[in-house]
């Protein structure tokens, strides 16, 4: 098997899928930061945007987007009120297995909407495709979906940081973050600061889903599930414990996935999972703890 040349567009490719990357791990980082909950159902909630983008793209961009939005983040509230909230005092892998029945019932509801005309899968005909054009930068053309979710991802960043940092509903968070039964006893109103990570986590999803369906314009009700798995082994591999460590994680696998694959020659991309979950595997036997967590952090219990 012979590497294909490496090259600036590649580069830049495999940026654009990190940061695509790291905005799902910044959701499901959040979310995991404040319940202890890994939503396997994240995935879902991405394709239930993409699908409103295809039913609504003969709408105006901007109603299209915020549709796809609103959309989303309702989702993710009726989520937690119906399934979570009912949950929120049972064991982890009560609350996991509920996440992977959501995941597989939304994937059924999404199949039988789509089957209405007898056909499976929705295309997004939408302004929003021409953000595949390309442009030049330093003579290097780039697609204008990698400027702009690398911005988006900056920018949801840095505005999440500043919010944590500086607002009451931050400082609640980081507390229930650090531990949620000593913030509830000092007067922290859990609900609140759910419905807080619930909301941000659902914006970050529809996010997602407009970058997503640039590249992948045909929607199916699988639509996002591979690219999940992935983000939640990046995030395990960066520091599930901490929402900076989870995001980088996040980014660091979207970069590996789409350095590897723009390096492999076309036949040979079917042999991207087994690199990539190999070198998953070396980095989680070395780091057990996640490949950005030091100190004292770093040190794992072993059984």
């Amino acid at each position: 098997m012979i590497l294909a040349s490496f090259d600036l567009p590649t580069l830049s490719e495999a940026v654009g899928l990190g940061a695509i990357y790291a905005l799902m791990a910044l959701g499901v980082g959040l979310v995991f930061g404040i319940l202890r909950l890994v939503n396997f159902a994240y995935g879902q909630l991405v394709m239930a945007g993409a699908y409103t983008l295809a039913f609504t793209s003969s709408w105006a961009v901007w109603q299209s987007v915020a549709t796809c939005l609103a959309v989303v983040v309702a989702l993710s509230l009726l989520m937690d009120l119906v399934v979570f909230r009912p949950l929120r005092g049972q064991s982890p892998a009560v609350m996991l297995v509920t996440t992977f029945a959501i995941a597989f019932m939304l994937q059924a509801i999404a199949l039988i909407v789509d089957l209405r005309n007898n056909t499976l899968g929705e295309i997004v005909f939408s302004p929003i495709g021409t953000l595949n054009d390309t442009v030049s930068i330093g003579g290097v053309d780039v697609r204008k979906v990698t400027i702009v979710a690398v911005g988006v991802a900056l920018g949801a960043l840095i505005v999440l940081g500043f919010i944590l940092a500086k607002t009451r509903i931050g400082l609640h968070t980081r507390a229930a973050a650090s531990d949620f039964t000593t913030a509830r006893l000092l007067g922290v109103r859990a609900n609140r600061v759910i419905t807080f990570a619930v909301v941000v986590s659902g914006l970050l999803a529809g996010g997602v889903a407009v970058l997503m369906v640039v590249s992948q314009p045909l929607v199916t009700p699988d639509f996002a599930l591979h690219d999940t798995i992935i983000v939640l082994v990046g995030v395990v591999v960066g520091g599930l414990d901490r929402l900076w460590t989870a995001t980088l994680g996040g980014f660091l696998i979207g970069f590996a996935s789409g350095l590897i694959n723009g390096l492999l020659p076309t036949n040979d991309t079917v042999y991207l999972p087994s690199v990539l979950f190999g070198l998953v595997i070396v980095v989680l036997i070395l780091r057990p703890a996640g490949l950005f967590v030091w100190g004292r952090r770093a040190r794992v219990e072993r059984v």
